[in-house]
């Protein structure tokens, strides 16, 4: 029996005719995240796509050294009607033949391309190809792509649907497809082999940072940081690097889609704190990179904070899949309320607390009020999302919605 196929919400995005001129598509991620495995069950297996992996190292070699060698390619196969490359990154220079090919005749040929690396193609300078792509963004696996939810529902494709899991599986060990195809012996050594080939592939072979041992020591305190406000100064001076080289390497993890960082609520009257908090794609990733245990011993240490980890990168990544006119930021005063994600639609102002308890009370829902209060004209309803096993009422405005179904 084969491998199965988990249908993702993205694929809708990735099959979607567009309205005038067909759009490239160019799918970005982490690597692993299943952006090569989505194009071949969905573009490739259509029949009729030549595919350029630029991960085998012949392919690569080959158009790095031909110029223009994919265009003579596709001239000479005529029932070619999709082009399919994976990791552009590697030669960033096909861009430009795809967007000779595309200016050329825009209907023939249906471009899908993947990266996980935004930072090469910015470093060389490359055509990123305004006007004429569209760009995604394939996460982890979402909770929203499991089960119907109830903020930012992506509305799933047909198909099946990753299965479920424990609340403490997806804090300890992540949400990287892979291990939905793999026995939960092989998790630790799965996600300790993402560590070692994101330093030895994405950061050693790419020459991305000068100093490694520094960058590599940054890694682990940055990833037990996970979560935290940025202190850029402090951090820097424990790794001793200058505070530009420090905000460099999450820079690095930024464009490597390794990194989120979630931004300060930029509206309001009341004076907020500027700081930015920082969190890493996946947890399990996390965990390896700041060497710690993948075990029920990090529930023991630190489970509201891993906990609030997850819920705002699912949240954050449903905000991307949603697009520009949705964001989350975070909300922190001077005088010391605050709010853990604030999620700003193009309607509304939604506040959310997230709490580790099974019993939630008022009092966990006092800041929440707070920030309705003080924007009371696009805030009406805020949540607090915890382990509770049922939605309740906590205020008229503020309502308790279960890790799994929020």
């Amino acid at each position: 029996m084969g491998v199965p196929f988990y249908s993702r919400a993205l694929q809708k995005k990735l099959l979607e005719v567009s309205k005038g001129k067909q759009k490239i598509k160019l799918v970005f991620g982490p690597r692993q995240s299943g952006k090569s495995t989505l194009l071949h069950h969905h573009i490739v297996n259509s029949g009729n796509t030549m595919v350029v992996n630029l991960q085998d190292r012949r392919q690569r070699r080959r158009y790095e050294v031909d110029d223009g060698l994919l265009i003579r390619e596709l001239e000479a196969e005529q029932k070619v009607r999709a082009v399919f490359i994976d990791e552009i990154q590697k030669v960033p220079a096909l861009l430009d033949d795809v967007q000779y090919l595309y200016d050329r005749k825009p209907d023939l040929y249906r471009f899908y391309l993947t990266g996980s690396s935004a930072r090469q193609l910015k470093r060389r300078s490359a055509n990123l190809l305004p006007g004429r792509v569209h760009n995604l963004l394939l996460p982890p696996v979402m909770q929203a792509e499991q089960r119907d939810s109830v903020l930012m529902p992506v509305g799933m494709p047909t198909g099946r649907r990753f299965p479920r899991r424990r609340i403490e599986d997806y804090l300890i060990y992540g949400n990287l497809p892979g291990l939905y195809h793999e026995s939960r012996g092989s998790w630790n050594e799965t996600l300790s082999s993402y560590a070692e080939l994101y330093i030895e592939n994405e950061i050693r072979q790419e020459n991305i940072v000068n100093n490694i041992a520094a960058f590599q020591k940054f890694l682990k305190l940055a990833a037990l940081e996970s979560g935290r406000f940025v202190n850029f100064t402090k951090l820097a001076r424990a790794i001793g690097v200058a505070v530009n080289t420090l905000r460099n390497f999450y820079q690095v993890l930024e464009d490597t889609y390794v990194g989120i960082h979630i931004f300060p609520f930029a509206g309001g009257r009341k004076r907020i704190t500027k700081a930015a908090r920082f969190l890493f794609f996946d947890l399990g990733v996390r965990h390896v990179l700041a060497e710690l245990p993948l075990d029920s011993s990090l529930l023991a240490l630190d489970a509201g904070g891993i906990f609030e980890q997850w819920v705002l990168a699912e949240l954050y990544y449903r905000c991307r899949f949603h697009g520009r006119n949705y964001r989350l930021s975070t909300w922190r005063t001077a005088s010391g309320a605050e709010v853990d994600a604030i999620l700003e639609t193009p309607g509304e102002l939604i506040p959310i607390e997230i709490k580790w308890t099974d019993s939630p009370s008022r009092t966990d829902a006092r800041h929440v009020e707070t920030f309705m209060d003080l924007n009371e004209r696009k805030s009406k309803r805020g949540y607090v999302i915890c382990r509770a096993p049922r939605k309740q009422k906590l205020t008229d405005r503020t309502t308790v919605l279960p890790w799994d179904i929020f």
